[in-house]
């Protein structure tokens, strides 16, 4: 007998068979029977079909266990595919379809598992419930956090209230806009124009919550750590070098890690250890932008209007940007978290640092990369310039020293041969003539830069500009590997087209040599 067959006659055991006494009585027992042969057969026979009967309507008792999705389950890649379609051309109503994915795939999640939701949003539902207990007076004008010191502005909208014929027009614009923000996931926060410094104007506060962060992180391409780097760093100790070094943990704050491009179904592989500060500010800032271009606002003209562009231009918005961690003069406090516009601050935007190396790390994690790349170029280009300086000051010395045996200068300058000469006058009308001793010294300072060794300046100068471009692409390429950014330039092209474009695109297809769309 299979096991199926064995666990059903366990779960549903059959009934109690029937005895003989039961169905006719105690007191009609067969010794002392008032009934006949005939009669106990008929009286059996209806009993077994009533107890027939009543088991055809009997139901047996399922016994259900929930367990979660194990963990390899996943949709269809499909699914995946139109989700990251639509959240790069800013739909609002993306966040909701992933809601709806994932309502779909922890449908028969456990209890347990359902109270396990991050202690970042159970806090922020109970503050939201709660926000008339909050003393405004209490918070830091330098805070980075909503009123309820948890969630963190993420982007800053600004406008101005005006009284005029537009005025209603932009309010409009304005409703519609941030009521699909909120629809994409975004949270706003509205501080009022009384608290601003003008007391006309109104400060809209955005915050990405988690599920926002991971979905945009995705259709972006931003990468995040999976493990810790097992590779040693070199060491670089030099006693004559030394002064213009960093401390290592202003020049390396963070670990190196492996890491890959981010994925919200699994997020079991990245080491997260704090949501709130797994993504940088960079990458938060960048996710917010990116929605904020591509979020429409209405419908003017039978045509679709969108992106926080178009707002800024027409008024609508005065300003939109994002927040410094704090003030630079001084450190955060607590609850706040490290402030690293001060660290930066403190090491790197100095004048009495201008000798010392630049921090990269610190600049890529408040930055981005493409300014910390910028700043990268810079560095290596004013130590390039340093070699040349060099040579060319070299080069000055000599012309200062050999002023006085330079025969150019000495028959400009002799009476009786620069003194004789006649020469043109320099303009039409208004000029006379003049000798050309009276240029005596402009030819002396004209050959400090301009002499024998000038000739040896300018062929060192174009070996110099060979191995400037040589050295940095071997200094680009370690650090393309140091910061993950190999195809950076190629993934950014393809994944961040811009929103106009991609609004009256209608059709999109393969490109035959790269075989991406």
């Amino acid at each position: 007998m299979s096991s199926s067959a064995r666990e059903g006659e366990w779960r549903y055991p059959l009934e109690k068979k029937a005895k003989l006494s039961d169905i006719v009585g105690p007191e009609e027992s067969l010794t002392g029977s008032l009934w006949d042969s005939q009669t106990l057969r008929e009286r059996k026979r209806e009993t077994v079909a009533a107890e027939s009967a009543e088991q055809q309507f009997r139901r047996p008792k399922f016994k259900f266990s929930i367990q979660s999705s194990k963990a390899g389950h996943l949709p269809s890649d499909t699914s995946f595919s139109i989700i990251n379609e639509l959240a790069k051309m800013g739909d609002p109503e993306v966040l909701e379809m992933v809601k709806e994915e994932g309502r779909r795939l922890n449908r028969q999640a456990d209890f347990d598992l359902g109270m396990s939701e991050s202690l970042s949003s159970r806090e922020t539902s109970y503050l939201l419930n709660e926000a008339g207990l909050f003393d405004k007076d209490k918070q830091s004008k330098d805070s980075i956090f909503f009123r309820d010191g948890i969630r963190r502005i993420d982007f800053v909208l600004s406008y101005v209230d005006e009284v005029k014929k537009e005025a209603e027009i932009k309010m409009e614009r304005r409703k519609t806009f941030e009521e699909n923000l909120r629809k994409t996931g975004l949270e706003l926060e509205i501080e009022d124009k009384r608290n601003s410094e003008d007391g006309r104007t109104y400060f809209v506060k955005i915050h990405a919550p988690w599920e926002v962060l991971v979905t945009y992180a995705e259709v972006l391409g931003v990468k995040r750590p999976i493990k810790e780097s097992d590779i040693l760093r070199p060491e670089e100790s030099s006693l004559v070098l030394g002064p213009l070094k960093l401390p290592k943990n202003v020049k390396h704050p963070d670990p190196d890690y492996f890491t890959v491009q981010f994925t919200r179904h699994r997020q079991e592989l990245f080491l997260i250890e704090d949501k709130s500060s797994f993504f940088p500010s960079s990458s938060r800032n960048r996710i917010v932008y990116y929605i904020l271009t591509r979020c429409p606002f209405g419908i003017e003209d039978g045509k679709k209007k969108f992106g926080i562009e178009r707002l800024l231009t027409s008024n609508t918005y005065s300003a939109a940007y994002p927040l410094h961690d704090g003030q630079y003069w001084k450190p955060s406090e607590p609850p706040n978290p490290a402030n690293q516009r001060y660290i930066l601050f403190q090491n790197w935007a100095r004048f009495s640092y201008f000798y010392k190396e630049q921090p990269f790390d610190l600049i890529r994690n408040y930055f981005g990369e493409k300014i910390g790349m910028y700043f990268v170029f810079l560095g290596f280009y004013t130590e390039m310039l340093v070699l040349a300086a060099v040579v060319g000051l070299a080069c000055f010395i000599y012309g200062l020293f050999s002023i006085h045996s330079s025969t150019t200068s000495i028959e400009v300058c002799d009476p009786e041969i620069g003194g004789q000469i006649i020469m043109c006058p320099l303009c039409d009308l208004l000029c006379d003539f003049w000798r050309l001793n009276t240029t005596c010294l402009s030819s002396k300072v004209s050959h400090l830069f301009d002499n024998e060794s000038t000739v040896f300046f300018a062929i060192f100068m174009g070996i110099w500009v060979t191995l400037f471009l040589e050295f940095w692409k071997q200094r680009q390429a370690r650090l393309e590997c140091d910061w993950d950014l190999v195809d950076f330039e190629e993934e950014q092209q393809q994944l961040q087209l811009r929103p106009e474009f991609e609004a009256m695109c209608k059709k999109r297809k393969i490109n035959p040599v790269t075989q991406v769309d």
